[in-house]
């Protein structure tokens, strides 16, 4: 249905305007959106995607992904323009652009958010975050299934990024990075529907007393149309495109910048 996101549930960390959380937020949602055209943009993870969705028409109009680890910052202009030409529109004509937020790569997150602002400059149009733990969730929850939902992403070291939602929606775990076994205490919610970059890691390590899973959901990255219905949903007050970090990038400065930067100046 036009104007419609279909079984769309807006979850997850979300702040007001003034920074505290936003009541029922983590609740279920169920999105109403205008007529919209939206650019989602996605380099967090392992993939390089742009879209165009038509909210009025119920679908992207034009999109391209390329899987890549390294190489966003080249890849994703060239990739934007021909998936602009594709839609056959203008940047002006856009009604708000979309983009994953995080957690992901440190680089390729900036990449992304930085593309995605100087457009929404350029066109004067507004720019929403996305969080990848969300969108790798959306389309699970959509399907108004039953089953827990655990996204989750791979962060190193024995680690992940995740959060949990049940089967329409409502917040069982708030996003966060853990300890591998912190995440598969999640378990404890029934045969839960793994997504995310690190379903696998969590189904190879899944307490042997526990219902088994319901699903093993393997993706390098979230569909960029998901990025973009999520788009549509959420406000530009509440979604604001800058980092989701649920930890400090893993990037230092070197050892003599460090020594450096704390010796006194000159008098």
């Amino acid at each position: 249905m036009p104007g419609l996101v279909p079984g769309i549930h807006v979850f997850g960390r979300s702040k007001g305007v003034d920074g505290r959380d936003k009541p029922g937020h983590d609740g279920v949602n169920n999105a109403t959106v205008r007529p919209m055209l939206i650019l989602a943009i996605d380099t967090a993870l392992d993939a390089c995607a742009a879209g165009v969705l038509d909210t009025e028409a119920g679908q992207l109009i034009a999109q391209e992904s390329l899987v890549m680890k390294r190489g966003h910052a080249e890849a994703l202009m060239p990739l934007i323009a021909r998936v602009i030409k594709e839609a056959g529109i203008a940047f002006t004509a856009l009604d708000r652009i979309a983009v994953t937020s995080g957690p992901g790569s440190f680089t390729g997150l900036r990449v992304g958010l930085s593309a995605a602002r100087g457009i929404g400059l350029a066109a004067d149009r507004p720019v929403v975050g996305v969080t990848t733990l969300t969108a790798y969730a959306a389309p699970v929850v959509s399907q108004n299934a039953g089953q827990p939902v655990i996204s989750a992403i791979d962060a190193r070291h024995d680690h992940v990024y995740f959060q949990a939602v049940s089967g329409n929606g409502s917040s069982l775990i708030r996003p966060r990075v853990g300890p591998i076994d912190e995440a598969l205490d999640a378990a404890r919610f029934g045969a839960a529907h793994l997504v995310g970059n690190a379903a696998a890691i969590l189904s190879q390590r899944w307490p042997a007393d526990a219902l088994p899973p319901f699903k093993v959901d393997t993706q390098g990255a979230p569909d960029i149309a998901w990025v973009a219905w999520l788009g549509a949903a959420v406000s530009p007050n509440t979604a604001p495109a800058r980092p989701f970090y649920l930890r400090a990038p893993d990037a230092k400065l070197p050892k003599e910048a460090l020594q450096k930067a704390s010796q006194p100046g000159p008098p």
